[in-house]
């Protein structure tokens, strides 16, 4: 992940592609979803950001930043099946990516020979491929 200025440098293009201002609220925002350790609900955020973000700024920047592709809620796999993500880099687009049996397995056996040495043990896996989708590669 890129560091500090890198990202707010690359949340402002990308929010200044999409036709809206990078505020201060709007950074203090990404700088928190940035520190959380997981996924994280706006009350939760809101606990962290300590008021510093009325509640109603926080849900409207919350979407703002998810149509500029900068952030992507998702549905909890128990919930949308387990699959994987195809993650555009330029546009942000997440397609969601489900492998046959064969390769799964190949992708647990990878997950497991990542862990060997740490003292971890691995309940589930998900890979994120990033690169460019078709629209963006036109």
């Amino acid at each position: 992940m890129p560091q500090g200025g890198a990202v707010d440098r690359l949340v402002a293009e990308r929010l200044a592609d999409a036709g809206v201002r990078y505020t201060r609220a709007r950074r203090a925002i990404v700088n928190a979803l940035r520190a959380a350790e997981g996924p994280e609900s706006a009350a939760e955020l809101d606990r962290r950001l300590r008021g510093r973000v009325p509640i109603s700024s926080l849900y409207r920047t919350l979407s703002v930043l998810e149509q500029a592709g900068v952030v992507s809620p998702q549905l909890a796999e128990w919930l949308s099946g387990h699959h994987h993500h195809l993650v555009c880099d330029q546009c942000g687009k997440v397609e969601d990516a489900e492998v046959d049996a064969g390769r799964e397995r190949i992708l647990e056996e990878l997950a497991g020979a990542l862990v060997d040495g740490f003292d971890f043990l691995a309940t589930g896996h998900s890979l994120e491929v990033e690169g460019l989708c078709a629209s963006c590669r036109r």
